[in-house]
């Protein structure tokens, strides 16, 4: 009776925990960024011809969406709204966070924007997320890689792959920002007609 009651007790807690992990009671809470900090955020160009610029420069005159990028499956998405971004002059931009053999060749052709190397991971701050074992056992998560891996996209756990990304709508000159998407799990994807419609508020500058 007593190992039969130590297994039920084990058994209690194991789904106690499951059900409690798939909750978001455990995940860790995104400081939400300000202008001025992903202003001063230095950027790279990725090629031959490496340079460094402000991110400032990316939306200062014409606001944009810039993706902090995980994984293509969410960057394809983005990029079905290219049309309506340059009908509303709003451009599309990506940062990574590393430059790991193949990876950013590979990403290219999930998205339809310049990309830029953040390797001081400013995007994914101002306190960066990570989801280690807990992504694991959410069903959310199972879910999402499931629906990717359909869509013939793997995710990346490579480097700093288990770092959180999100998107960011952000105003022109000092608009702020506009929308800010945070990843709270692996294959959390930003609403796109929220993008779209924050697109929408952007005072672009002449």
């Amino acid at each position: 009776m007593g190992m039969w009651s130590l297994g039920l007790g084990a058994v209690g807690a194991a789904i106690a925990g499951i059900l409690l992990a798939n909750t978001d009671m455990l995940l860790t809470t995104p400081a939400q960024a300000n202008l001025e900090y992903l202003e001063d955020t230095d950027l790279k160009t990725l090629g031959e011809d490496e340079s460094t610029f402000k991110a400032k420069t990316l939306w200062e005159r014409t606001g944009a969406v810039v993706m902090a990028v995980r994984r293509p499956g969410e960057a394809a998405e983005l990029s079905s709204l290219k049309p309506q971004l340059e009908q509303l002059g709003v451009p599309l931009y990506a940062v990574v966070k590393e430059n790991i053999g193949t990876e950013i060749r590979d990403f290219r052709p999930h998205f339809a924007g310049d990309i830029f190397l953040d390797d001081k991971k400013r995007f994914y701050g101002p306190h960066r997320r990570r989801m280690g074992a807990l992504g694991l056992i959410r069903l959310g998560v199972w879910q999402n890689f499931i629906r990717a891996w359909r869509k013939g996209f793997q995710g990346n756990v490579a480097g700093e792959g288990f770092v959180l990304g999100g998107v960011f709508v952000i105003g022109a000159g000092n608009q702020g920002i506009l929308l800010e998407h945070r990843e709270k799990e692996f294959g959390d994807k930003v609403n796109i007609t929220s993008v779209l419609e924050a697109a929408r508020k952007v005072e672009i500058q002449k």
